[in-house]
C-alpha cells in the first residue's frame, strides 16, 4: 500500500510547489507590524513593539524598515537566520545593541517553514553541547513566557532501541545524565507504547524517555530574537550582501557590503549554509569546512485525534524521527549514506533557490522504516516531501569560535538540522567571547581551530558528507573512525607499517596505527591491505590481545610507535625575544640550559590549559614545541595572537617536515647506541633532555629522551628524507632485543596506567595545574607575570574545587562486564562526585583504570574545596551503564613492577610530586 502512496504523492507533488504561505501555529495570527521610533546615539531607528505573543513576520521586516548599515560599529554579524539573530540578541542583552549590525542578504526569517524539524533536545554527545543546548532551551522558555512566538511545546522525546547494544548506549546515557543534569529514564517496550500509542513495538527492546525535550518553530524564534534585538538598538540591514571582510595586521578592520563599508572590531560569520563561501571573502581565507547534503522532511495531511503533546519519537536504529506538527505528522531521518548536494560547488544565492526536487528513490528506505514503526501511516494522506539540503561539518559537530587565520573573526555555523536547539547557547558563547574575551563553556571540541586546510578541500568535504549525516543516529561505539577521507595524510614509513600489519586510526587527517595484526593483512593479490580500526561493542574489544602484547613489549623489551602526528612548532629569534615570549605564555620556567626539555602548560587568564606541551631548547634562542596532534592549528594561533610586534619572533609549523619514531623499553639505550656515535649514557644524555644525533647514515635527527608514556625510551624527530632509512636501521638493530611495532591503543594504556594527563582528553581550557596535580611545573617565582598567574595564585590560596584522580575498578570481570570508556559518573560514599575522562585496561594492574575529576558537593550541589584527605577518605564507585563497581582512588603516578627497574623511570612523576603507593595494589574483595 505504501508504494501506492509513494506513486500518488509523486504525481501530485507539482501541485504543492507554489504553496508558500504557511502559518506557524493555530494560535498565531498574522498581524501588521507596529513601528515605533526609538532614538539611538548614531541614528533614528525603528523597531517592533512586543505587543503580544501572537505577532509574527512572514516575509522579513517591512520594506520601509531595513536600514543602510552605519559606517562604523563594534560588531558586524553576517546572516539573519536563527544563529545570527541569537548572537545579535545576546550582544544586545549585554548592552552592545547600539554597536551591533546584523546583515542579511535576503529577508529576516525567510526560511521556508516546510524545511525544518523544530526538534529541541538537551541530551547531546558531550557536556559542552549539553550546556549549550540547555542554555538554548532556557532562552526559548523565557521568550515563550514573555508571550513572544517560539512555537515551544514541551512534548518529551522517546528514543527507541531495537538492539542490545542500543540499550547499552541508552544506559550509558542515563548514567551520564546525572553528571549533565538531564532528566531521563530507561523505559520498557510497553511503556514506549503507552507514551506513543501510534508505534509498533514488536521489535523494540526498550527506550530512553527525556521528558523535558520538546519542539519549536525556528522561524518564529528567529523573529522574536530579532524583535528583542531591535528594541535594544541593534541595526538590521536586509537585502545587504557581504562582499569582503577586510583585515589589517591580522585583525578584522572592516566589512565591505553591497550598501557600503562598515568599519568594525569584530565580524561574526553566521551565514549557515553559506558560511564556507563567506569564509572565502577575506584574505587570507577563513576555513569553514561545510558541505551540503540532501535532507528530507515528510509532511502528512491532518490526522484526527492526534494530540498536541504527542512526543518526539526517534527510531534510531531505523534512522528516522517523527513528531506532531499542527495536527499532522512531520517526519524525517538521516540516511546511512547521504547524497551530497551542489557537488559542483555552485551554491544557490538565496534561500528560495536552495530547495531541490525530492528524490523519492533516495528517501524510500527511510519511508519504509517509518511505516515499519507506524503502520497506521499507510492510510494517511501525504502533504508533501520537502528536500532542503543542510550543511554538515567533516566531524558532524558544530563550528564555533575565533578563526585562527584572522583575529576577531568569529564563526558560528554547522548547526546541521538542530539550529534552534543550538542557537541560544552558541549565541551566548560568541557574545561572551566578544564582550569578555572568553566563553563560560569549554568549547575546545567545537572550536574552529580543530580543522586544517585539508578539511576545507571541496572534494574531501563532498566525500565526507556522504558519511556524516548518518552519524546522528548511528550507534556511538568507542573510538569511532571515519571511512571516507582516508589514505590522505601519511608519514613516509606508512607503507612499511601497513606491511607490518598496522590497523589504522586517524587524527587530524593523519593515519596512525591503532594496533598491529599480521593476520588477514594482505589482499587476494598478496599486497598489504589498508585496514581501519573498529570497536563494535561496549565490552572487551576484539583487539585486546594485540594491544596486550604490544604493551608488554614496551615495558619489558622494545616497542616502536609512529608519533608523526604530534604537532611540531619551531620558535626562534635573533635575540632573547623568543625566551621572553615563552616565559610570558608558559607557567613553567623555559629559560633552562640548551638541551633541556621543559614540560609546561600555556594558560588562559583563568589558569586553564590552552595548550599542554614539551619545549626542547635546541639553542640559546631556538625551541621546538611538541604538542598534542589536535593542537596543530590551535596552539599556533594562540602563540601568534601574543607575538611581539615587528616580526621579532619567528614561528613555523614543522609538523609535516619530520617523521617521529618513538622507541621505548628497557633496551632502547643499548640498541640506539649501536646506531650512533653519540654517548647515550645517563650522564651524557639524561632523561628529559634533547640532542641532535646521527642514526645509521642519516644526520640532523632531533632526539628527545622521553616517551610521553612514562616508559624509558626516545622520540626521534627525523627529517622526512631519512625516515625510511632510520626506520629500517632501527628494525634491523632491534631484532635481537625483540623489537615489535606498537600502536596508539598501547600508548594510551601505558599513559593511563602511569597517570599521565593529555590535553583534549583529560585537560581542557577550564582545567588548571592545581586541579590535575601539576603545580610543581608552575614557577610563580620565575620573575615573569605569565598569563594566568594571578588566577592560579588565587586558586592556590582558596583551594581547588575538583581534583584529578586515578581509579582502579574492582569486582569487575573484563571478559563479561561492560567496560568503562570515559564519561562515567563517579560516586563517593554513594553520592555523585565527578566523572571519568580517559579509561583503559591496565595490563599490569589487571584492572580497568579510570582517570577523572572528583568534587566535594554538598546536598544543594554547591562545590567546596577538595583536599588529598577528602579524596583518600572516601569509598568510590564508578557507574558503567547503570551498574556500579567499587574503585580504589589514587592521587599519584604509581611505580609499576617490572623485570628491569630503572631509577630514571621511577623518579619521574607526571601527576603530583609526592608519592604514596602504600597499599596501592592491596585492595582485595571480601568473599
Amino acid at each position: 500500500m505504501h508504494r501506492n502512496i509513494l506513486k500518488n504523492t509523486q504525481q501530485s507533488y507539482s501541485k504543492f510547489l507554489n504553496r508558500y504561505n504557511y502559518i506557524c501555529g493555530s494560535n498565531y495570527a498574522r498581524l501588521e507590524a507596529i513601528l515605533q521610533d526609538v532614538h539611538c546615539t548614531h541614528q533614528s531607528r525603528k523597531h517592533y513593539s512586543s505587543i503580544s505573543g501572537a505577532e509574527r513576520w512572514d516575509d522579513g521586516l517591512p520594506s520601509d524598515f531595513s536600514n543602510t548599515p552605519p559606517r562604523d560599529a563594534r560588531v558586524v554579524i553576517c546572516g539573519g537566520g536563527i544563529m545570527g539573530a541569537a548572537v545579535a540578541y545576546q550582544l544586545a542583552q549585554r548592552g552592545w545593541g547600539q554597536h551591533t549590525v546584523l546583515i542579511e542578504r535576503g529577508r529576516i526569517g525567510e526560511g521556508n517553514p516546510w524545511h525544518f524539524s523544530g526538534l529541541l533536545g538537551e541530551l547531546k554527545q558531550s557536556h559542552s553541547q549539553v550546556l549549550l543546548a540547555q542554555t538554548s532551551l532556557e532562552l526559548i522558555r523565557d521568550l515563550d513566557a514573555k508571550g513572544l512566538p517560539t512555537g515551544w511545546k514541551q512534548t518529551g522525546s522517546l528514543n527507541l532501541a531495537r538492539t542490545r547494544d542500543r540499550m547499552t548506549m541508552f544506559r550509558r546515557m542515563k548514567s551520564q545524565s546525572v553528571s549533565w543534569n538531564v532528566e531521563c529514564d530507561i523505559v520498557s517496550p510497553e511503556k514506549c507504547k503507552e507514551l506513543c500509542p501510534l508505534i509498533e513495538i514488536n521489535d523494540i527492546v526498550g527506550g530512553l524517555w527525556i521528558p523535558n525535550d520538546g519542539v519549536g518553530n525556528p522561524n518564529a524564534f528567529c523573529h522574536s530574537l530579532v524583535q528583542e534585538s531591535l528594541e535594544k538598538g541593534v541595526t538590521v540591514s536586509e537585502n545587504c550582501s557581504v562582499i569582503k571582510v577586510i583585515q589589517k595586521d591580522g585583525r578584522v578592520k572592516a566589512v565591505e557590503t553591497s550598501k557600503g563599508i562598515v568599519e568594525c572590531v569584530y565580524f561574526v560569520n553566521c551565514a549557515g549554509f553559506w558560511a564556507r563561501q563567506v569564509g572565502q571573502m577575506s584574505e587570507p581565507y577563513v576555513k569553514v569546512p561545510l558541505h551540503a547534503a540532501e535532507h528530507y522532511y515528510l509532511h502528512t495531511k491532518p490526522i484526527p485525534g492526534i494530540g498536541a503533546k504527542f512526543p518526539v519519537v526517534r527510531d534510531l536504529d531505523g534512522h528516522t524521527y517523527f513528531r506532531e506538527n499542527e495536527g499532522c505528522i512531520l517526519a524525517g531521518g538521516f540516511q546511512a549514506k547521504a547524497k551530497p548536494a551542489f557537488e559542483d560547488g555552485e551554491i544557490p544565492a538565496s534561500t528560495s533557490e536552495r530547495k531541490l526536487q525530492p528524490d523519492w528513490d533516495h528517501f524510500h528506505p527511510l519511508l519504509e522504516e517509518l511505516l515499519l514503526r507506524c503502520p497506521s501511516l499507510k492510510d494517511v494522506a501525504l502533504e508533501r516531501l520537502s528536500n532542503c539540503p543542510e550543511a554538515f561539518s567533516p566531524d558532524c559537530k558544530w563550528i564555533i569560535g575565533e578563526a585562527p587565520e584572522i583575529q576577531n573573526y568569529l564563526v558560528a555555523a554547522g548547526m546541521k538540522t538542530v539550529g534552534m536547539s543550538a542557537a541560544g547557547g552558541v549565541g551566548r558563547a560568541i557574545a561572551d567571547i566578544i564582550t569578555q574575551g572568553y566563553s563560560t563553556v569549554d568549547l575546545h571540541e567545537l572550536d574552529i581551530s580543530r580543522f586544517l586546510g585539508l578539511h576545507n578541500n571541496r572534494k574531501f568535504l563532498r566525500d565526507r558528507v556522504r558519511e556524516v549525516p548518518g552519524l546522528h543516529y548511528d550507534l556511538s561505539y568507542p573510538f569511532h573512525e571515519f571511512r571516507t577521507g582516508r589514505n590522505l595524510r601519511m608519514s613516509p614509513i606508512f607503507p612499511a607499517l601497513k606491511e607490518a600489519g598496522a590497523v589504522f586510526s586517524q587524527v587530524m587527517g593523519y593515519e596512525r596505527p591503532a594496533w598491529f595484526d599480521k593476520k588477514h593483512s594482505q589482499d587476494e593479490k598478496g599486497s598489504p591491505k589498508f585496514r581501519i580500526a573498529t570497536t563494535h561493542g561496549f565490552g572487551k574489544p576484539h583487539w585486546f590481545e594485540h594491544v596486550q602484547s604490544e604493551y608488554e613489549n614496551c615495558r619489558e623489551r622494545i616497542g616502536m610507535s609512529d608519533y608523526s602526528t604530534f604537532t611540531k612548532i619551531d620558535l626562534w629569534s635573533k635575540g632573547s625575544e623568543v625566551v621572553d615570549l615563552l616565559q610570558y605564555l608558559c607557567s613553567n620556567d623555559v629559560d633552562q640550559p640548551v638541551g633541556s626539555i621543559i614540560h609546561t602548560g600555556m594558560h588562559n587568564r583563568h589558569g586553564g590549559y590552552e595548550n599542554d606541551c614539551s619545549l626542547a631548547r635546541l639553542s640559546e634562542n631556538h625551541y621546538m614545541m611538541i604538542a598534542p596532534t589536535v593542537q596543530q592549528a590551535r596552539c599556533k594561533a594562540w602563540i601568534e595572537r601574543h607575538l611581539p610586534p615587528g616580526g621579532r619572533v619567528s614561528v613555523s609549523d614543522v609538523t609535516s617536515m619530520y617523521t617521529a619514531i618513538c622507541i621505548m623499553g628497557p633496551f632502547t639505550r643499548i640498541m640506539l647506541s649501536e646506531l650512533t656515535d653519540t654517548d647515550l649514557s645517563p650522564k651524557s644524555f639524561p632523561f628529559f633532555t634533547c640532542k641532535e644525533l646521527d642514526v645509521g647514515l642519516a644526520n640532523g635527527i632531533r632526539a628527545l629522551n622521553l616517551t610521553h608514556t612514562g616508559e624509558l625510551g626516545y622520540v626521534l624527530y627525523i627529517p622526512n628524507e631519512f625516515a625510511l632509512h632510520v626506520y629500517t636501521k632501527l628494525m634491523e638493530a632491534g631484532q635481537k632485543y625483540g623489537i615489535r611495532h606498537c600502536g596508539y591503543y598501547a600508548m594510551r594504556t601505558l599513559r593511563v596506567e602511569k597517570f599521565f594527563a593529555f590535553w583534549g582528553q583529560d585537560l581542557d581550557t577550564f582545567t588548571t595545574p592545581l586541579e590535575c596535580g601539576r603545580m610543581w611545573r608552575v614557577k610563580f617565582d620565575k620573575g615573569v607575570d605569565f598569563i594566568g598567574r594571578e588566577a592560579l595564585l588565587q586558586q592556590r590560596e582558596k583551594g581547588v574545587e575538583r581534583m584529578y584522580i586515578q581509579l582502579l575498578i574492582n569486582d569487575h570481570d573484563p571478559d563479561v562486564d561492560l567496560w568503562s570508556w570515559g564519561g562515567e559518573p563517579i560516586y563517593r560514599d554513594g553520592v555523585y562526585c565527578g566523572q571519568t575522562t580517559t579509561t583503559a585496561y591496565g595490563f599490569t594492574f589487571k584492572k580497568q583504570i579510570c582517570l577523572g575529576f572528583v568534587k566535594n558537593l554538598d546536598p544543594s550541589g554547591r562545590a567546596h574545596p577538595v583536599t588529598n584527605e577528602y579524596v583518600l577518605s572516601g569509598d568510590y564507585e564508578v557507574e558503567i551503564a547503570g551498574i556500579r563497581f567499587p574503585a580504589k582512588a589514587n592521587l599519584h603516578s604509581p611505580n609499576l613492577p617490572t623485570k628491569y627497574p630503572d631509577q630514571e623511570r621511577e623518579a619521574y612523576k607526571a601527576t603530583r610530586e609526592k608519592t604514596d603507593e602504600s597499599n596501592l595494589l592491596a585492595f582485595r574483595t571480601t568473599k
